[in-house]
């Protein structure tokens, strides 16, 4: 916590402190614009006192220049901070290609943390300083909301779609978590730690901790199991697509549009196949809502993800 102002949290990355400094200029306008209201309200309220002897008789005040200005300095104003909030919402909203990338479910009332190395954490994630990471999250029963304050981050999780977060932190230490969205009788409880670490100590984290096997590497054994490659691998007879670079490639479908083979379109078409048809494939696929859990369909999401850049989609 800050030592400035205790309930304050502190800033684990640049972009806090651009929202800090934010807000710090917005109250600072707001106190500048509303002050001279009060205080002449008290002035004139003790000057016009009933009884207080004082000259009533004002004439009207033809100062046209001084009416535009009182109304457009403030409105100039409040427009450079329409800007300046603008630029900074689209800076955390614009996913740099390179970030690490982690997965995050939610339930009642616990967050689950998935690494690319297939590392799992519950109610804690470790992430490297100066380096970007993207969140891809999703809830797995109602909506929770991921609230890191060291970072003044937060974003939905809802069910049945994909919502992600990025961030660089460059302060290590460890932060809390919390859920920032009611979820049930223990909200309250649903925090956690957010850690960050010096690049050579998260990887030591890495390889302390004991994984099988790497996400990826989870969901082509998934891959294998639930029989995906009966149709999408190489010896399918089946006429269906090929996982090989299908990730963020343009997709055709049949009635016309073209999507981006993104997180959420892989994910719909697991779970709701029937909603968006590639142009050209007969409907066959099943679905498996019901049948994989959040965290099997983000490890099957890794395994195409890995395939991107493999050779184009068929």
């Amino acid at each position: 916590m800050s030592g400035f102002v205790a309930i304050w949290p502190g800033q684990a990355s640049a972009y806090s402190g651009q929202v800090d400094t934010l807000i710090l200029a917005f109250t600072i306008l707001i106190i500048a614009l509303s002050a001279p209201v009060f205080i002449l309200m008290l002035v004139f309220a003790i000057k016009y006192r009933r009884g207080k002897p004082a000259d009533r008789k004002h004439p009207v005040n033809q100062r046209v220049g001084l009416e535009i200005s009182w109304a457009l300095i403030p409105f100039v104003l409040i427009l450079v901070f329409f800007v300046w909030s603008t630029d900074l919402f689209f800076e955390l909203h614009t996913n740099p290609v390179d970030a690490l990338e982690i997965d995050v479910i939610a339930k009642q009332w616990m967050w689950k943390f998935q690494h690319p190395g297939g590392q799992r954490e519950i109610d804690e994630v470790h992430v490297p300083a100066g380096e970007p990471v993207k969140l891809t999250m999703a809830s797995q029963d109602v909506i929770h909301s991921l609230f890191i304050p060291a970072l003044r981050i937060k974003q939905d999780l809802v069910p049945g779609r994909y919502t992600s977060l990025w961030f660089t932190a460059d302060k290590p230490g460890s932060y809390a978590l919390a859920c920032a969205e009611f979820c049930g009788a223990e909200h309250s409880s649903m925090g956690g730690r957010f850690i960050v670490m010096t690049p050579t100590d998260y990887s030591a984290w890495l390889e302390q901790s004991t994984v099988d096997s790497s996400l990826a590497e989870q969901g082509a054994a998934l891959f294998r199991s639930r029989g995906c490659s009966g149709c999408h691998g190489p010896s399918a007879t089946v006429h269906a697509p090929s996982l090989e670079g299908l990730y963020g490639s343009p997709v055709p479908l049949e009635d016309g549009q073209v999507v981006t083979a993104d997180e959420q379109y892989l994910r719909d078409s697991i779970l709701l196949p029937q909603s968006q048809i590639a142009a050209g494939y007969p409907h066959i696929m099943p679905t498996f809502k019901s049948v994989l859990s959040e965290e099997e369909v983000l490890k099957l999401l890794a395994y195409i993800k890995s395939r991107a850049g493999k050779g184009g989609p068929q």
